[in-house]
């Protein structure tokens, strides 16, 4: 299928070095705002075109197209994708209000294409390690489950990190997608949050290289913290955080009547993955039973949907679930009680541990 790719920004680097060696993929064109950073990419990774974005959406032969854009502008871009009669497969998160990724759906459905969007990682070896334990029993049957994205932020290394600290922004809406994203694959939607905020320094101090020195007005809140409520009666709690300093907190893990998984990073596609049943004092090391992926594993899911006519496993109702979600934690901070949530989506069906890296066709 011909793809093509909208946003030429830091992300771009790893979706264009994955989605050539993937399979039922040809990336043919790329666009951004700023055309001489299409052309850079065009010419880094051998894309036989670089358009403006009007141009990308008007083409006949491209028939998805990828939205790297930054997340403000995810729901005006991919409900354009959508509306041009191309499939649309977003980086998170799927757009920064429930009022825009509800545009996004209502466009899915009526143009009759298919929507998805990142994060990914969720199809990668360590968490479908995780999940193919907990489908077979091996923890019995999970009750909780933790979560923590704590670190001090992006101003340290990012070229430009401003819209981390703005409306849109936050560990939640930054990072959240990958810590619920995981959760929902390993234990289903959720159906009731309860969440706590605060915005801890007013300001920031760039000190990445190339606006070293510049201060950063923070708009949204930086530390986020929430419990969940899962339909299938397990509860969660999840941190995430752009206030911290260090910490030896796990990423995720699950807890069940006999025993507990040690998730790893859903940031990556990798481990490792370990494993505590009963009252044994030590954690043992699972080997993956998958294989590893990369950034782009949704785009060649979803390349295969269309062609076999399914639901991609990254598709929109899911990324919705996550956005109300999200959305629903800092509103409930702002209410100061428990918010039920009205969307759900499926538990995305895991994949095979025979699997071909890439080969998403049933």
């Amino acid at each position: 299928m011909n793809i093509g790719l909208i946003g030429c920004g830091n992300i771009s680097d790893q979706y264009l070095t994955n989605l050539p060696r993937l399979p039922g993929i040809n990336v043919r064109a790329c666009a951004d705002i700023v055309m001489e950073r299409a052309k850079a990419r065009a010419l880094e990774y051998n894309i036989p075109e670089h358009l403006e974005v009007d141009e990308l959406l008007e083409r006949k032969d491209i028939e998805l197209v990828v939205n790297l854009t930054i997340p403000k502008a995810h729901g005006e871009i991919s409900t354009r994708i959508l509306n041009a009669g191309k499939h649309a497969y977003s980086e998170k998160p799927l757009a920064i209000h429930r009022s825009d990724g509800a545009k996004i759906l209502e466009s899915a459905n009526n143009m009759k294409m298919m929507a998805g969007c990142a994060p990914d990682t969720f199809l990668g070896a360590g968490i479908q390690t995780c999940r193919n334990l907990i489908d077979k029993g091996a923890i019995g049957e999970p009750i909780a489950a933790t979560a923590f994205m704590v670190n001090h932020g992006h101003e340290h290394w990012h070229p430009d990190p401003a819209f981390y600290y703005e409306v849109g922004g936050g560990p939640m809406l930054d990072m959240g997608p990958y810590y619920l994203t995981a959760l929902i694959n390993l234990l289903g939607p959720i159906n009731s949050v309860s969440g706590m905020t605060r915005k801890t320094f007013g300001e920031r101090t760039i000190t990445s290289e190339s606006l070293s020195g510049t201060k950063i007005d923070v708009e949204i809140p930086t530390h986020v913290a929430a419990s969940l409520r899962f339909v299938n009666g397990a509860i969660g709690t999840i941190i995430t955080s752009f206030d911290i300093w260090g910490s030896q907190l796990p990423r995720i893990e699950i807890y069940g009547t006999e025993g507990s998984i040690s998730v790893p990073d859903p940031n990556t596609f990798e481990g490792p993955v370990s494993i505590q049943i009963g009252y044994e004092d030590n954690w043992k090391p699972i080997d993956l039973t998958h294989p590893i992926g990369g950034r782009g594993l949704g785009v060649a899911d979803m390349v295969a949907a269309v062609k076999d006519s399914r639901r991609p496993r990254a598709d929109i109702s899911l990324a919705y679930h996550v956005l109300d979600v999200m959305e629903a934690i800092h509103e409930s901070s702002n209410q100061e009680n428990h918010i039920s949530i009205e969307s759900l989506c499926r538990q995305p069906p895991p994949i095979k541990p025979e699997w071909v890296e890439g080969d998403f066709t049933e």
